[in-house]
């Protein structure tokens, strides 16, 4: 009986424990994505020399990878050296606006100034001499004298550095740099700059503080020189302007890259416009306003000079104070002709407006000098800027160019300026 027992529950133990091992089998799941394959090293390296246009050998040429390493690290460092250029550039501008507004504030103030203390000293002299003798008489004499020479001295500094050119000057450099501002933006945003971009940049920089300095001891531009010359504010050893890298694959496409025989002819012809009309009026104008103004600063000084002289000798006849007060009057009405009128202004403005002139031939010489067409900016687009740079439409440039030439087939000379902005 005990046998039996031990049996039938050997048994249960063998049924659960057959029943334990021999689990249903679940359906298999069909998946529905599949993980993509890790690509090895080979086909890495395969794939970087198919791109770079290299037969596959297993190896990516040392040099290849040099020359990658090479052009990103010298790219990163323009773009550094840019950003740099920048900031110096952008502190230029708010240097030259400040010092524009602070040297147009003393063209006022000793303006103003002069005027009062020659007027007051012409009054004194008048009294002086209805005044009578003794102390009153050489009170008013002494004060008069004091202050014409005062006025003379005032007027010699004030003549020499003529504050309403130098404001002009710190105008235009302010103008010049924030449009040097926005070419450096221009050209990070378009393409990778490169070392030569950075050189010219650096030029250009140079070029604008050379041609408008801003401290006035030693290194003040010569308010009266002895031949007017246009200002010059870029560098001697200009290049051409390089072509975008975004649309060298365009250009590289066109045969002529925008440039034809008849193009070329018009912008020989608009350089002879520019020369013979643009350009000449304002040297023209331009060595006027400096004999005006030489005059006029050598003037101011001599009547108050005179004045001072005359009111000296008040009480000693009736010829001492008629010098007094009518060459202080005409010492001020000279002073308030040249600074009030700002004729230094109006010099420097021609200065300016010649230069830009002289600029615009330039660019237009050096580039049709350049016989590979290929180096040299998009025609269509040198064509525009030129256009927008003379005030004028596309067509309107074209007729120019064509009157020009008919103009110098009749042996006539064109009634008509390039430009049509100033």
């Amino acid at each position: 009986m005990a046998s039996t027992l031990r049996l039938s529950s050997s048994s249960s133990c063998s049924r659960q424990i057959d029943a334990a091992i021999h689990v249903p089998k679940l359906p298999k799941v069909i998946p529905y994505f599949s993980v993509p394959k890790i690509p090895t090293r080979k086909q890495l390296v395969q794939e970087l020399n198919i791109r770079e246009g290299f037969t596959f050998t297993g190896i990516v040429p040392v040099e290849k990878i040099n020359e990658i390493t090479t052009t990103s690290t010298d790219d990163k460092i323009a773009t550094t050296q840019l950003y740099a250029i920048l900031e110096a550039v952008a502190d230029r501008v708010e240097m030259h606006a400040n010092i524009g507004k602070q040297r147009e504030n003393w063209n006022t103030l000793l303006l103003n100034s002069i005027n009062m203390i020659t007027l007051t000293a012409a009054t004194m002299a008048g009294a002086a001499a209805i005044g009578g003798a003794g102390m009153p008489l050489l009170a008013l004499k002494l004060s008069s004298t004091l202050l014409y020479s005062a006025a003379t001295g005032m007027l010699l500094v004030m003549n020499k550095i003529q504050p309403s050119q130098l404001a002009e000057e710190q105008r235009n450099a302010t103008r010049l740099f924030k449009q040097l501002q926005t070419q450096i933006k221009t050209m990070m945003a378009l393409g990778t700059p490169s070392k030569e971009d950075v050189k010219g940049v650096m030029e250009k920089v140079l070029a604008v503080d050379k041609a408008y300095p801003l401290p006035l001891l030693g290194a003040m531009l010569d308010k009266f020189p002895a031949k007017f010359e246009p200002s010059v504010w870029w560098p001697s050893n200009q290049q051409l302007q390089k072509k975008n890298k975004s649309s060298e694959g365009k250009q590289r496409a066109e045969k002529n890259n925008g440039w034809s025989e008849e193009m070329e002819v018009e912008m020989r012809e608009i350089i002879e416009v520019v020369k013979t009309k643009d350009i000449e009026d304002y040297e023209r104008l331009g060595n006027l306003v400096l004999k005006i103004n030489k005059i006029l600063a050598i003037s101011g000084p001599l009547l108050t000079g005179i004045a001072a002289v005359g009111s000296a000798f008040v009480g000693n006849g009736s010829w001492a104070v008629v010098v007094a007060v009518a060459a202080g009057a005409l010492g001020s009405a000279v002073n308030a002709f040249e600074h009030g009128g700002q004729v230094g202004m109006v010099f420097e403005m021609y200065r300016n407006c010649a230069g830009f002139f002289r600029l615009l031939q330039e660019s237009i010489e050096a580039t049709l000098e350049e016989r590979d067409l290929g180096k040299r900016e998009n025609g269509e687009l040198f064509e525009m800027n030129v256009a927008l740079k003379l005030g004028r439409s596309l067509s309107q440039l074209r007729e120019l160019a064509r009157k020009s030439a008919s103009s110098r087939m009749d042996g006539t000379t064109i009634d008509e300026f390039a430009s049509k902005l100033f």
